[in-house]
């Protein structure tokens, strides 16, 4: 696969996406709005932070344009404003796992270290 080089302009955008999906309360709140629109109490209740933090991720989550929220009275919900965030996880959890199935393979190609006998420690203290 060959990429046409991004412009610096692009490279400071898409580091940005990539930050701004590099915190883990931010991936509860997304994983909680796939399943549809939510409020502010709801993702409270989901993710069992803060209600100034939560609103604090989805602020940023809101001016990087992966979710939107709409008032009705004195609630504001949230939804989901770009799906394809939910295709960018996949891949990285796709690779995530490839990566540590390669991982626990080579753990298991590894010969065992030999054991040292307490028998022979206590030998060379004593």
């Amino acid at each position: 696969m060959s990429f046409k080089p991004l412009s610096e302009k692009t490279l400071e955008l898409v580091a940005e996406r990539f930050r701004l999906l590099g915190d883990p309360l931010r991936l509860r709140l997304l994983q909680s709005l796939e399943r549809g629109e939510r409020s502010v109490a709801d993702l409270v209740a989901a993710t069992g932070a803060t209600q100034a933090n939560v609103s604090k991720h989805l602020q940023l989550m809101l001016r990087g344009g992966v979710v939107q929220r709409r008032r009705e009275g004195l609630f504001v919900y949230y939804s989901i404003r770009d799906a394809r965030v939910f295709e960018l996880c996949a891949l990285v959890c796709g690779s995530l796992t490839d990566h540590l199935a390669r991982e626990l393979s080579s753990f298991a190609e590894t010969p065992p270290l030999p054991a040292r006998s307490r028998s022979r420690r206590k030998r060379k203290e004593g």
